[in-house]
């Protein structure tokens, strides 16, 4: 399976775009955290990484979809296996954002024992079977709105939803034993990215606290895209631009992801960002962190890629 490659864009090319303005705005990304009463802490050595992953379509790595070519999802389904190894002690929790799901306000999963929510159709039987039993974490929950609350987020709490696709696809491959507290969190409505970085910023503090943040979306989402060579060259443009975005320094990076629609082909690669915005949380949760492509392969033959931060 080949590697996407780039169409000759320079990062000044892909960062140069009309994002002056955003600059000042999220510009605080790149500032330490911070306790209550402002005093700058240490970084403790076993501070958390932050991890934005493709998570594929629908239940592809459990039952046969059809969706990509068995080396692409076997080289997928690697890569998440892996995930669990990035953090450098096992984590006490693990707080998730989904592409799949938006609420009014940031809404958090509160339930000790979510169920599980099979938000596809049109799959074989057997993925309506799939089990993914990991226990919430009510404490977490509880404190992931505190932070959100304190930093002047709208919160709101949800005791009855289950674990979609988007969180238990990607952390079943992960934590195959489900032994890790999971805590998921929704995107807010209106997909603002600028308001999602600000969410990852409120959420940096849990990297501090034994907690494993991961954005799970996807860095190509246009299902007529899916299956048709037309969308090779856009596909490919546009993942340059999130490679040389992603992995430049931190007030670079946010004032690029700000103006995300602005990049080559972004309306070609998401007609609609909802897949993308889980990047932007974890981004602001990366504070000062650069990222990595920790992953860069392809689905359908199109380009899709994930991003590793601290």
């Amino acid at each position: 399976m080949s590697e996407p490659t780039s169409p000759g864009l320079t990062r000044r090319d892909v960062l140069s775009l009309g994002v002056a303005t955003a600059t000042a705005a999220v510009g605080a990304a790149a500032v330490p955290a911070c306790d209550a009463d402002g005093d700058r802490r240490a970084r403790p050595a076993t501070r958390m990484p932050v991890a934005f992953v493709p998570h594929g379509g629908g239940p592809w790595p459990f039952v046969d979809t059809g969706i990509g070519s068995r080396a692409e999802q076997d080289r997928l389904a690697a890569y998440l296996r892996g995930l669990a190894a990035v953090p450098p002690t096992p984590p006490k929790a693990l707080v998730v954002i989904s592409a799949h799901w938006e609420e009014p306000v940031v809404t958090v999963m509160t339930s000790s024992r979510p169920p599980m929510l099979y938000d596809y159709y049109g799959f074989p039987p057997a993925s309506y079977e799939i089990t993914w039993p990991a226990p919430g974490e009510p404490a977490v929950a509880a404190r992931v709105r505190a932070l959100l609350e304190g930093a002047g987020v709208a919160t709101a709490e949800d005791a009855a939803r289950g674990f979609d696709h988007g969180t238990f696809v990607p952390l079943k491959l992960a934590y195959p034993d489900a032994a890790v507290p999971t805590v998921q969190v929704s995107l807010k409505r209106g997909l603002d990215p600028a308001a999602h970085l600000a969410i990852g910023r409120a959420l940096a503090p849990l990297r501090d606290e034994g907690v494993f943040l991961v954005g799970s979306g996807m860095t190509y989402h246009n299902m007529r895209g899916f299956g048709d060579p037309r969308a090779r060259t856009p596909a490919a443009e546009f993942d340059a631009w999130l490679q040389a975005a992603g992995t430049a320094p931190a007030v670079e990076r946010d004032a690029a992801l700000v103006a995300w629609a602005q990049a080559p082909a972004a309306r070609a690669v998401h007609p609609r960002e909802e897949h993308l915005l889980p990047m932007m949380v974890i981004a602001g949760a990366a504070g000062a962190d650069r990222g990595r492509v920790a992953y860069a392969g392809t689905i359908l033959g199109l380009p899709l890629s994930a991003y590793h931060f601290g």
